[in-house]
């Protein structure tokens, strides 16, 4: 069983043409509204990809709220440990131009949870069950949370988003944590631009206690380490439309095939062709691809 920790949030989302510079206004190409946040968007891959998971999270008493449980609920997400808070719900401002976004976030809800919450969302959880978190909550629950899962012998997996620096209190629990590039930067100080950055910043990692990294770069694909081995996976060429996603797309499906029992390289590089799916759809959630998917790229290139 997969638990998932996090932020749940409807996404604003506006397709420009180009980014605004400081200052500009800009005539949009369209606009729409999405279910999002990073703790929905991989409890949502995890359930598209065939995973079994659990959601630990909170929407607000707003329109919003209610639609964001629907759309998890319709996905095969378990929500019985989703709750209302008496706020907005989670809200994300996103601007997507040339397959790039930025983004601009409102906690609302999510900043509520509280450790109760997070003790009632994991009383079922056992040995070996995966847990799942990020940075959109506050960061004292997610500590909590992580020793929490810890303390029953779940395998933690940390994505470190929105990036911000970390303390050994939260590293040393952490099993596998996945950054970006930026978020690397930010948590070690050394951003991975070339083999001998990216060593260091993986022994930095290691020095807080965490037992593998698996650094996401974009076009330059991802790697996953293991002791002192590191793995290369480069990226599939693919057309990019809209990199919302992507991110969460890899987490979750490295939690899915975990749980299923595979080693760490092998549920990176499926979550690496899951996610270059991912890249070529627009949105969030919608975009994330089916377990069924996947497997059709992967056996249409291994013929």
């Amino acid at each position: 069983m997969i638990f998932v920790l996090g932020s749940i949030n409807m996404d604003l989302v506006t397709v420009a043409k180009t980014m605004p510079k400081n200052g500009e206004t800009l005539k949009a190409e369209k606009f729409y509204t999405n279910p999002g946040g990073k703790g929905a968007n991989q409890a949502v891959a995890i359930a598209k990809l065939g995973g079994s998971v659990k959601m630990i999270g909170k929407v607000g008493d707003d329109e919003y709220g209610a639609i964001l449980k629907d759309n998890l609920m319709s996905f095969g997400v378990d929500v019985e440990n989703v709750t209302v808070a008496q706020t907005s719900s989670g809200i994300a401002n996103i601007i997507v131009a040339n397959g790039d976004n930025r983004i601009v976030y409102t906690a609302g809800a999510n900043d509520c949870i509280t450790q109760e919450e997070v003790d009632k969302g994991l009383e079922n959880a056992k040995s070996g069950d995966i847990f799942v978190t990020q940075l959109e909550i506050p960061i004292d629950i997610v500590t909590y949370a992580v020793d929490k899962a810890k303390q029953k012998g779940m395998i933690v997996i940390l994505n470190p988003a929105p990036a911000q620096e970390l303390g050994q209190d939260l590293l040393c629990n952490v099993d596998i944590i996945t950054p970006n590039e930026t978020e690397t930067e930010i948590i070690t100080g050394t951003a991975p631009d070339s083999e001998v950055e990216l060593a260091l910043a993986i022994k930095n990692l290691y020095k807080f206690g965490v037992r593998n990294v698996v650094i996401t770069m974009g076009e330059r694909g991802s790697i996953v380490t293991y002791g002192n081995n590191i793995v290369p996976f480069y990226a599939r060429k693919v057309e990019v439309v809209d990199t919302t996603g992507a991110g969460d797309t890899y987490v979750g499906a490295i939690a899915t095939k975990l749980d299923e029992g595979v080693d760490i390289v092998s549920a990176c590089e499926y979550a690496s062709i899951a996610s270059s799916i991912t890249v070529t759809r627009s949105g969030a959630s919608q975009s994330i691809p089916t377990k069924q998917e996947v497997d059709e790229v992967i056996k249409n290139e291994e013929k």
